[in-house]
């Protein structure tokens, strides 16, 4: 072949490579992939070195998905809550987004101290790398000051009040505090300015120290290398080192991937992140942080009034202070005869006490919580408001702002009555009277079907009327339960349907009647006698309350308007009136809200 026929053969490789040569004359690509790639790892590939990746992986979720959730987040008291409300329920995958965003976050702290253990292990804080053990730990405290300040931008309950009791410990700060308070929260008030100054430390100013100290903690690192395992000698080291790429970079990309596909996995399965009440400043909250904040919050109860501030400032200092130390505490050679983990044994026992203490307050605040009955309570009601809140605002929250969502909500307002008037003798749910006081029925699911169930069973349990003085006026209903297949007679099952149809079918939120029940259970109300004592027309028969649209609303407004009827429970009953007690609008929210129990 001559080579005027080879010349047009070799042109679209020339060409590739001008191109090539012309990009990297202007922007050094290929040195910079040689910096990146081509770097020795000491010893070779080892899964032990991917801590790192996975921390600066973690960011890069946090940046992606932190941008997103921006594109719908309005900054501002009034709109913050139902912006947040918007994205974790209309928003197309937005709880997903949300989710990845709030857990990878959780994610973050695990690494940061998986990679502390790791570094002090392999005693990669001694010379010459203190600096970069020192941006580490300037990094973590990042960290956590994105936590802080990311609680409070949902502006809920929960985040409102935490974040509150963390700007007050701040002003509790000697000398400066009051100072430093105003600066973070945007004034001498608690407020929206703290809002607005929390939303710019967050994705502005923060994050700028992040990229400043993560350039540089980068940097230091490819300068002093990877610290290899201290049992490994100079030698073998040598010859078993490799560059980063291909081996040590998939073992990151591998570990990355299956660090994303496990958040991944646990955002679904939680789907999302928690999203309480909106904040209300005249409803004090029983607030806890998150779970990398409980070990100070668990701190404080120990230290209480004036000594906070020694808990709150002095233990994370001399926490700080001595993780900081580490490189003095080991003064031990790096040549091979010093690097056993035993000639660290100092510095991680100061580590293991450090990271032991956090742990143990950790469990103990957990576990004291769980013990707390009040807390609990508070904790399930807070919850329940909290669902409330968002399928209301799928109907629109008004221009004041979360707050107002459910302002006009006879449910709500329906709950605060109870707990008002009803709670001293009544339970419901988690709310109320505690069992040595309950002096009338649970109300919890009051008339559903399962409700009727058990008062058909055992109308004299302390769960109906065991502890009231109309105790003993009717006894168990014997009816036949649910049978197996060739015998389905389910008499307890048809009287309490047709119990359950007296106020009328059920709404959208309930089954429907089943008709066939229905006419069973009137025939079963006959049968058992049942009508000797409770009339269903109106009439008043004196032994016990008439049945007639049993649970609806017009039977539950004369009832609490006349307990002591005798078309109820007559002179037994001690009950007090609700007629000069409440308005017509209150009266109205409390049947409500009792109505409502029935088809939870």
């Amino acid at each position: 072949m001559s080579e005027a026929q080879e010349t047009p053969a070799a042109a679209p490789q020339d060409e590739r490579a001008s191109e090539t040569g012309w990009l990297h004359s202007r922007t050094g690509y290929r040195r910079l992939l040689h910096t990146l790639l081509d770097e020795k790892v000491s010893g070779g590939a080892r899964w032990a070195y991917v801590f790192g990746s996975l921390l600066l992986i973690a960011l890069g979720n946090q940046v992606l998905t932190g941008v997103l959730l921006m594109a719908f987040y309005a900054p501002s008291a009034t709109d913050a809550w139902a912006s947040v409300a918007y994205i974790q329920d209309q928003v197309r995958l937005g709880w997903l987004i949300r989710g990845l965003h709030s857990s990878s976050a959780s994610l973050l702290c695990i690494g940061v101290v998986l990679h502390m253990v790791q570094v002090a292990v392999y005693g990669a804080y001694r010379a010459p790398r203190e600096v970069n053990w020192w941006t580490g730990l300037l990094l973590a405290l990042l960290l956590m000051g994105f936590a802080l300040t990311g609680y409070l931008l949902p502006w809920d309950q929960k985040g409102y009040w935490a974040t509150q009791v963390a700007t007050t410990l701040l002003g509790a700060t000697p000398l400066i505090g009051p100072t430093l308070q105003q600066l973070v929260q945007g004034g001498r008030s608690y407020g929206n300015l703290t809002l607005t100054h929390f939303y710019a430390l967050h994705v502005f100013v923060l994050p700028l120290g992040l990229l400043a100290l993560v350039v540089i903690h980068v940097a230091l690192f490819r300068r002093h290398g990877v610290t290899t395992h201290p049992r490994r000698q100079p030698a073998e080291l040598a010859r078993s080192s490799q560059p980063f790429w291909p081996r040590q970079a998939v073992y990151d990309m591998t570990a990355g991937a299956l660090m994303l596909a496990g958040l991944f996995v646990w955002v679904v399965r939680s789907h999302g992140a928690e999203l309480g009440a909106p904040a209300d400043p005249a409803a004090p909250y029983d607030a806890r942080p998150e779970w990398y904040f409980l070990p100070l919050f668990q701190l404080l109860k120990y230290f209480p009034g004036s000594l906070e501030i020694v808990a709150a400032m002095g233990a994370p200092a001399v926490f700080l202070g001595a993780l900081a130390l580490l490189p003095w505490l080991d003064r031990s050679s790096p040549e091979a005869a010093s690097r056993a983990i035993s000639a660290r044994l100092r510095s991680l026992t100061v580590l293991a006490l450090c990271l032991g203490s956090l742990a143990l307050l950790g469990i103990l605040a957990q576990r004291e919580d769980q013990k707390n009955v009040a807390f609990q309570k508070h904790k399930a009601d807070a919850e329940a408001q909290a669902r409330r809140a968002r399928q209301l605002a799928w109907q629109g929250v008004p221009v004041a702002g979360g707050i107002a969502v459910y302002e006009n909500d006879p449910l709500e307002a329906g709950r605060k009555l109870f707990l008002e008037h009803c709670a001293g003798c009544h339970r419901l749910d988690r709310m109320g009277a505690a069992d040595e006081d309950q002096k009338g029925p649970n109300l919890s699911r009051f008339a559903s079907r399962a409700w009727l169930a058990g008062f058909l069973q055992a109308p004299d349990s302390p769960t109906y009327y065991g502890r009231s003085k109309v105790r003993g006026g009717m006894k168990p209903v014997e009816l036949l339960p649910n049978q197996p297949t060739n015998q389905p007679a389910d008499q307890l099952g048809d009287l309490v349907e047709y119990l359950y149809s007296l106020a009328g079918p059920p709404s959208a939120f309930g089954q429907p009647l089943d008709a066939g029940k229905v006419a069973r259970g009137a025939v079963l109300f006959e049968e058992k006698n049942c009508d000797l004592c409770h009339e269903r027309d109106g009439k008043t028969s004196g032994q016990g309350p008439n049945l007639a649209a049993y649970a609806s609303e017009t039977w539950l407004r004369e009832f609490l308007l006349h307990p002591g009827a005798a078309t109820y429970y007559g002179e037994k009953n001690d009950m007090p009136a609700f007629g000069k007690k409440l308005g017509e609008t209150e009266l109205a929210r409390l049947v409500t809200f009792l109505r409502a129990q029935r088809e939870r």
